[in-house]
Parts: structure tokens; sequence; C-alpha cells
């Protein structure tokens, strides 16, 4: 008993109040530092994707990059006809205010819908297309004037800006209603799981400073990894589940442990046995979580990067918690639990048990207890069964479609989506856009105009794109930029059927042709389309990592080669049922009332790719929780079979008490306006609670009755303990690790 997680566990114990005042230290050092150095904003370079991207690098390279554009949009109250004159007053004030403002390039002359029910006028603001919903806020101020000015027409604005600005604002939102449910519920749990209000905290306390802490790194770490504004949330979804669970785990051993002594042992030596046991299995499920969600730095994308940074950082953050701090907090609990039963005693008959007193707990519930004797009777039927069910649930998946779940899906709650809505409505050209960069000698800048004409006179007859076209020239004549409008918005197949046949048709029997010229689609529906792709490329190498790296954590881990295949296995069972639900559920429409959206027919693009890599690294926790007090049962020479009933009867009350804390953390998650956030809530929340209970309770602990001695080959240390246990010599807890 002298590992680093007991050395630790020994000198915070030994050393309360330095060590919680270390603690809280290195979180305001760690917080205070990432605000004094601040963060690093992912920029518009670091989007980008495929052709498209490649596109708008050659347009930037001529200075005819994307640049973020508002529309007032001026209608008529109710809809009807519009009064011109009070529109083009209405019109004409918008564009002087605006334009006198700092932040804003350009205003364009207003522009009449072909029907005659609208007018708008477009403004072109400065600085990268990203930054606009920085600077919007001045804009939407002078619009806000016009229209008190102007009380007879609706003048209203939107754009990527503004609408990225109502997102961002909805999203904060939105967070503050999860944690507003998400805290009291896990308060709640935890005060069933301890009968104690100090032990409920600690757990909340440590979670909360983990996140706090793992904030402050973030920002230091966007330096290196830009952060493309979604690291906040997920330290937060992470940092909440993590947090909780590992000190769930070490704070029911030590309960445990506590109880089992009897009095015979003090608060340190207690804590000293929770460490060598459950401090162990944390630092594991830890490593897997962090080294499964560095993976994802593989997508080569600056979502996904950020995301991996937010991971990593808080669950390191939390292990580290878990090892330094909470020692000291439980050997301080432990003091005080000891004087009171001591006052207890003393008024008290011996022998006679305190209420609420700590208890080893071995049953999960009743529940539980039935599972797991159904289990230990039919192995291999409950194994059958399971599997089975866990096969049917993924089924579904077999039907997955992917989009990137863009500006057109975003909650109509947000005002500038629904100015978006009816701008549409009134000008269809400006659902979607098309723009072909050719870049080229500037001798060739004759070939390529005429090319581009040729390509522009093709589109003009072709029904899939709107007919009009734009033509810009860089000032070097390197070069030149082909805009085309599509009527369709950028997630119908319309839309991608006009990107298809520009890009397989009309631009290879155009400018296509032309020797030394380099030629490339991008715009909405490119964005749209190739963001997906990018990730359908990706996804077998990232899939691939990880199965490699649950292998050998799991190996590493237990000495076990079977093991390692059994964690793979069932962690690729628990993640296509969950996938499987996550199609059912919201590519169909049956639950759209319930769960309160409106279904695209799709899932996100990047929802599958983070649940796989999320929930590897998640179930981990459970797994190296549960097989570690089977291995521990097993190393004391307990038989194979007891061993295995031992160890999950004695890990599923707090790997469901776990599970539960996470389920609720995730599905609060399912309430968010956003889609993607909503299904990865939705879809992280249903693959918890596949994995704790089917997974964890039926399936595994069926397949290693099933397997017995064979499940640690090619270790021997449970045959030798158990032998050694034969002839009289099992060895107690404190010399097997």
């Amino acid at each position: 008993m002298n590992s680093l997680t007991v050395r630790m566990a020994r000198w915070s114990a030994g050393h309360p109040w330095r060590a919680i005042a270390g603690w809280f230290l290195f979180v305001m050092l760690c917080l205070g530092a990432g605000i004094a150095v601040g963060g690093n904003a992912a920029t518009t370079e670091d989007f980008r994707i495929g052709e498209a991207g490649r596109a708008e690098a050659m347009a930037a390279g001529g200075g005819m990059q994307q640049r973020p554009v508002e529309r007032v949009l001026i209608t008529a109250r109710g809809g009807g006809a519009l009064d011109g004159a009070a529109a083009g007053a209405a019109a004409k004030d918008a564009a002087e205010r605006l334009r006198g403002l700092p932040e804003v390039a350009s205003v364009g002359s207003p522009v009449r819908s072909r029907d005659g029910t609208a007018l708008r006028v477009d403004v072109t603001m400065n600085g990268p297309e990203l930054d606009g919903r920085k600077h919007v806020e001045p804009l939407l101020a002078q619009v806000e004037r016009v229209r008190a000015a102007h009380p007879g027409v609706r003048v209203e604005e939107t754009g990527s800006p503004s609408i990225s600005k109502g997102v961002e604002k909805l999203r904060g939102e939105d967070l503050s209603r999860t944690e507003m449910i998400a805290l009291p519920v896990t308060l709640v749990t935890l005060l069933a799981v301890f009968g104690s209000v100090a032990l409920a905290v600690v757990p909340l306390l440590l979670a909360l400073s983990s996140i706090a802490a793992a904030v402050g790194l973030s920002m230091l770490a966007s330096h290196a990894f830009p952060d493309a504004g979604v690291g906040t949330n997920v330290i937060l979804l992470i940092g909440m589940a993590v947090g909780v669970d590992y000190t769930l785990f070490y704070l029911k051993r030590e309960r445990e442990e506590r109880a089992r002594s009897g009095g015979r042992l003090d608060p340190r030596a207690v804590v000293e046995l929770a460490a060598a046991t459950s401090g162990r299995a944390v630092v594991l499920s830890g490593l897997a979580v962090a080294v499964s969600s560095a993976t994802l730095y593989l997508a080569d994308d600056v979502i996904f990067s950020s995301i991996a940074t937010g991971a990593v950082v808080v669950t390191l953050v939390a292990v580290a918690s878990s090892l330094t701090v909470l020692p000291a907090l439980l050997a301080k609990l432990g003091e005080r639990a000891e004087r009171r039963r001591a006052r207890k005693e003393r008024r008290a008959a011996e022998g006679r048990r305190r209420p609420g007193a700590p208890g080893g707990g071995r049953s999960g519930g009743r529940i539980t207890a039935v599972l797991l004797r159904s289990t230990a009777r039919r192995p291999a039927v409950t194994l059958a069964v399971g599997v089975l069910v866990m096969l049917a649930l993924a089924a579904p998946l077999l039907g997955l479609k992917l989009t990137d779940m863009g500006r057109d899906t975003h909650p109509r709650a947000i005002p500038a989506m629904r100015s978006y809505d009816r701008l549409n409505a009134a000008f269809p050209e400006l659902k979607s856009m098309h723009q072909v960069v050719v870049r080229a000698d500037p001798g060739q800048a004759g070939e390529v105009r005429a090319a581009l004409g040729d390509l522009a006179a093709r589109a003009k007859t072709d029904a899939r794109l709107a007919g009009t076209s734009d033509l810009r020239t860089s000032a070097d004549g390197r070069v030149n930029l082909l805009e085309l409008p599509v009527p369709h918005h950028v997630g119908t197949q319309a839309a991608r059927g006009s990107l298809d046949a520009l890009r397989d048709e009309h631009v290879p029997a155009t400018v296509g042709r032309l020797r030394g010229a380099e030629t490339a689609v991008t715009g909405d529906v490119a964005r749209y389309a190739d963001y997906p792709e990018h990730q359908r490329r990706k996804l077998p190498l990232i899939i691939g990592a990880l199965l490699l790296v649950t292998f050998a954590m799991t190996v590493w881990a237990f000495r076990s080669v079977v093991l390692g295949l059994v964690g793979v296995v069932l962690n690729l069972l628990s993640a296509g049922a969950s996938l499987g639900l996550l199609v059912l559920t919201f590519q169909r429409t049956w639950a759209e009332g319930l769960l309160g959206f409106t279904s695209t027919g799709s899932i996100g693009s990047r929802v599958p790719l983070l649940l796989f890599v999320i929930l590897f690294g998640l179930s981990m926790d459970y797994q190296v929780f549960v097989i570690s007090r089977i291995r521990e049962a097993a190393l004391r020479g307990v038989p194979a079979r007891r061993a295995v009933l031992d160890g999950v009867g004695g890990s599923a009350g707090v790997v469901t008490s776990a599970a539960f804390v996470m389920v609720t953390v995730f599905a609060s998650f399912v309430f968010l306006h956003i889609m993607e956030m909503k299904q990865m809530g939705f879809a992280l929340a249903a693959a918890v609670l596949l994995d704790a209970v089917v997974i964890r309770i039926m399936i595994l602990p069926a397949l290693l009755l099933l397997l017995g001695e064979r499940s640690w080959w090619p270790s021997r240390g449970p045959l030798r303990a158990r032998e050694a246990a034969g002839d009289g010599t099992a060895r107690p807890l404190a010399n097997v690790g």
C-alpha cells in the first residue's frame, strides 16, 4: 500500500487544511491565469474544410474573403401590399444611420422584391466573417430606432451576425436552465445515497471547483488549440459528470471501509484504504476518458480540437481533485463522524446502530438484485437476451443520415430567424449561394472571364440555379469569383443537387478545362455538404484509434487481453444502441411534441463522432470500477464465480447512483433549443443508462461468469491467489494493490 495514490492520500489526510487551502489556491490561480492571458478564439481560417475551405482560401488570397452581411427587411405590418413611400423613407433612414457606424464597411441601395411586398437594404460589415456577431449590436440598436421612427411599416434585421448573436444568447439561457435542473437533482441523489448533507455537498463542490479550474486552463490551452466557442459547454457537460462520479466512487469506498473497520481504524487509515482501491480506479478511469477524448484531435477540425481540449483538461483536473483535496475532506468528515459515534455510544446501549450510519451497501437496490440473481442463475440466457436487445436498439443505425446542422435548423425562438424566414420568402434567391473561385496567371484573365461567362450562361438555363450571377476579379487579376444564387435552402436535396451539377457538370465543362488554372467551389451549400463528408472520412480513423486505446488501456489496467476485447465489444454495443435510439427518435417525427423539436430527418454530423468518443471514455469509468472490485476479490483468493457476483453486487449501488447523476446532467441538455446539443444530450443519457443497467449488470457479469478463469488471460495473478487461498494463505486487502 505504497502507491502514488496512497502516498498522496496519506499526505492530504495528514495535512487536511494545507491540502484544502492548496486546492482552492490552485483553482484560483488557474482561473486567474486564464482570465489574465485571455482565450484565443478560432478564426475564419481555422474552420475551412474540404474543397469549400480551399476555395475560401483562394478568394481570401485575392482580397475577396467572405464578409459579415446583415440585411434590413422592410415589409407591411400584417403582410400584404407594401406602402412604397413609407418603405422608401424607412430604407433611406436605415441606410443613413448604418452608414455612419464604424462597424459598417458599405451599405447597398434598396432592393425591391419581385412581388413588390418587401424592400431590403444589404449592409456589409468590417472585419472577418466570424467577428460579425461581436460587432452587430450597434447595428441592431440603430435598426430598432428606425423601427420606432417608422411605425407604419415592419422594420427588422437578419443575417449571419445577428443570427449567431441570437444563438449565443439562447444557448446561454438554455445552459443556465440546465444548471438549475441538474444541480438540485444531483444534490438530492447524493443526499439519498449518503444520507448526509456534508457528504452530498462534497462531490458538487469538487465538481464545480474542477470546472472553474478547467475553464481557466482551457483558456491557456486555446493558444495551442483555438477555441471554437464550444469548449466551455463541453467542460460543463463533462465536468459535472466525471467530477461527481470520481468523488462518488471514492466516498462510497471510504464509507464501506469505515463501516467494515467498526471503528478500529482511524479516519486517515480508512482514507488510505479507499485510496488503494477506488483511488486507483479513479486514476485509470480519468486516464481512459482523457486519452479517448484526445482521439478527437485526429479529426483535423477546430471544433473537435476544442472539444477534445475541454474534455481532457476537465477530466484530468477532476482526477487531481479526487487525489489531493478529497482525502483531506474525507479525513475531516471522518473525524467528525467518529466524534458523533463516540457520543452516540455513550448515550445508547452497546451495539445499537445509529440511523444513517455508513454501511457496506453491497446491493444497488431491489431491481439490481433481481437482475443480478437472474444473471447468476442463467448467464448464457441473460447474455443472449442482453446482446439481442442491444442489437435491436442499434438496428435503426443502418438508416443514419448525417447533415451539418447549419443556420436553417436554428430554433425560431430567435427573432433573427423569424426575420430570416420572411426575408427568404420575399427574396428566394438569397436562400443560398454557390461561389466558383478560379486562380490563374494574370495573363489568362481573358480566358478565365470567358470561361466563367460560359458557366454563368449555363447556370441561367439550369432550373436548379436562380439564373442570375455576379462576377468579381481581384485587384491583381489572379483570382476571379463567380456568385450563383440558389433558390433552395442549403439543407435540401435540391440545393445539394445544384452543387453536384455545378461541380460535376458545369465547372468541368468550362473553367475546369483551363490549363494552369486552379478551380474550387464554395458557398453556403458547399460548406453544408463538405463538412459531413469530411467527418465521414475521418470517422474510421478515429473509431479505429478509439478501439485501440480502449483495448490498450484495459489490458494495461488489468493485465488481461480477454478483458481488453470484452471492453471494446461492450463499448461498441453501448454506442451502437444509443445511436440507434437517436436515429429512431430524431430522424422521425413521433417524438417531436414530447421532446420539443422539429425533425430534420437527419442527425447532426458531429453527434456520432462525439458520442463514440465521449461514451467510450465515460463507459470506462464503470468498467474500471466494476472490474477493479472483481479483481480485488479474485486477488484475495475468492473463487471466480463468487468474485464476479461480489464485485458486481458491491459496485452496483455506486454505479447506479453515478449513472443517475450522469443521466440527469445529460438529459437536461435534451431541453435545449439548439438541435445538436439536444441530440447529444439525448444520446449520452440513453448511452449511460443502457451501459449502467444492461451492460454492467446483465451482459458483463454474464460474460465473465461464462468465461470464468479465462477472463484474466494471460495474467495468472487471480489463479495464484486462489491457489494460495486453498492453502489457507489468502492475502489481505492491503497486499492486493
